[in-house]
């Protein structure tokens, strides 16, 4: 049975979607437990936010360089030269006798991404300073010091993701969604470790630690399973082959694309070392709060279903059904999710963050921001679906350009709603971006492939809202049963 779960293939979008959600809600339980541990340890105040900024930067580097390649191009040519390998025969269901020229491209893009990414960490390490300075203008000197050596540790961290993603792209080409589904969970049991085992012995540099740790847990568990299906690794950098090439062209949007999301939380790093100590911590908080439903419900989804996406991006009547039966799927979910979330949020923060240092005043403004996100849940959790629409299709573009009138937006509405509303105003500009990014989204896909099947979809949300909405009236009156 184990053996089955870590090598069968899963066909099944909706059981593949599941398994991944099952996987993100243990790592996202993980998650919140690292939450719970640092709000108690150290409160909402300088200590996580040196910790958060510092961990900004390679973050960047991760989006841009790993996921900039992997989401838009690596799955799509992997895929086809796995077809291409056996044109008679079900490529996914064994080991093929003539994939050597699929698995030649994965070592290919392992060996080119990780050089760049040794390459770029290095230069950030020694420049650190300088970029902390860029960041966090509002930080004291003492504080930036200390983010600096906190993100040259956390540099190592991009260059173990970089290797894991492109072994899970892999396993997700063949279909192979448990082990692919393990990565998240290990990432944060190394975090977690941190928190709990490296703290005490080296105190907030264990956190950065804790996120190497997770890293490297992250690219170990995928390892094995990629060998198992017929792996040769060879140690060839080809920057003239046709496949590097189209990963590329598809790359440079999206990895801008990618770009432009990232400098929107640069820009919140920014903003909020200028405003009290506390305000980055309250915001990630928060977002990691708002992020669980997401990542559960509409990350999954989008996920499991980019392969099969994929494979019938240009069949429009099958593509236009498979995305209307995800879609709602993702709003089966979502939508009872965001009525909970606004409903419960006071008792949600103070059950999980509510401990130790964590004050009723960090809990207060936890709160108000958490209510701002949630607003934005249901084009949170489709945007990763939609964008696979189009990636699925060989169109980064579109994408990108989107995201850059939603980028400039928030970046305007922060600016604007911090000055009356504080850290909670970053979280509703945060939230109106989104929601903007998901209309254009919407509007665009809909003038490339036509009718995107909005009948059915209205239906299912007119009844998904009404069903969630008497939920929440019930919820409501429960409460003020309990806490008159």
């Amino acid at each position: 049975m184990i053996k089955k779960l870590f090598s069968g293939q899963i066909n099944s979008i909706t059981i593949a979607a599941l398994l991944v959600a099952l996987s993100s809600l243990v790592s996202r339980f993980l998650g919140i437990f690292r939450d719970r541990i640092l709000a108690g340890e150290f409160g909402a105040g300088d200590t996580l936010d040196i910790y958060y900024a510092a961990f900004r930067i390679p973050d960047l580097l991760f989006n841009l360089l790993v996921l900039g390649a992997l989401s838009a191009g690596f799955i799509p040519v992997f895929t086809a030269l796995l077809k291409k390998s056996q044109p008679l025969a079900p490529f996914l269901n064994k080991k093929g006798k003539n994939q050597k020229e699929a698995w030649e491209f994965a070592s290919n893009v392992l060996n080119i991404l990780g050089l760049s990414l040794i390459v770029v960490s290095g230069f950030c390490i020694i420049f650190a300073p300088e970029l902390m300075k860029l960041i966090t203008p509002g930080f004291s000197f003492e504080k930036r010091v200390l983010a600096a050596n906190l993100t040259r540790i956390m540099f190592l961290s991009p260059i173990f993701l970089g290797i894991s993603s492109v072994l899970g792209g892999v396993l997700q080409s063949f279909k192979r969604f448990f082990v692919y589904s393990l990565a998240p969970i290990m990432y944060n049991i190394g975090i977690v470790t941190g928190a709990l085992y490296f703290v005490p012995v080296w105190g907030v540099y264990g956190l950065a630690w804790g996120v190497v740790f997770g890293a490297f847990l992250h690219m170990l568990v995928q390892a094995p399973a990629v060998f198992q299906l017929g792996f040769k690794y060879r140690l060839k950098i080809n920057l003239k082959s046709e496949e590097i090439k189209k990963i590329a062209v598809m790359m440079v949007p999206r990895a801008m694309s990618l770009g432009i999301s990232q400098i929107n939380l640069l820009v919140i790093t920014i903003i909020a070392s200028t405003l009290a100590g506390g305000s980055l911590a309250i915001f990630n908080f928060a977002n990691n709060l708002q992020s669980f439903p997401v990542g559960i419900f509409g990350i999954s989804f989008a996920v499991a279903a980019f392969p099969t996406l994929s494979a019938i991006a240009f069949n429009k009547k099958k593509l236009i059904d498979n995305f209307s039966k995800i879609f709602r799927q993702i709003l089966f979910f979502i939508v009872p999710a965001t009525v909970l979330l606004l409903t419960l949020r006071a008792q949600i923060t103070r059950v999980i963050l509510g401990t130790g240092h964590f004050d009723w005043e960090d809990t207060i403004l936890t709160i108000n921001t958490l209510g701002f996100f949630a607003i934005s849940l249901f084009a949170q959790a489709s945007l990763p679906l939609l964008v696979r629409m189009f990636y699925a299709r060989h169109n980064a573009k579109t994408p990108f350009l989107i995201g850059i009138a939603s980028a400039v937006l928030n970046v305007f509405l922060s600016i604007y709603f911090v000055r009356d509303l504080g850290v909670a105003g970053l979280a509703l500009a945060f939230s109106i971006a989104n929601i903007f990014n998901f209309i254009l989204l919407w509007l665009a896909l809909r003038f490339e492939i036509g009718s995107l099947d909005e009948t059915n979809i209205l239906i299912s949300s007119i009844k998904f809202t009404a069903a969630a909405m008497a939920c929440g009236i019930a919820v409501q009156g429960a409460k003020l049963l309990v806490w008159p």
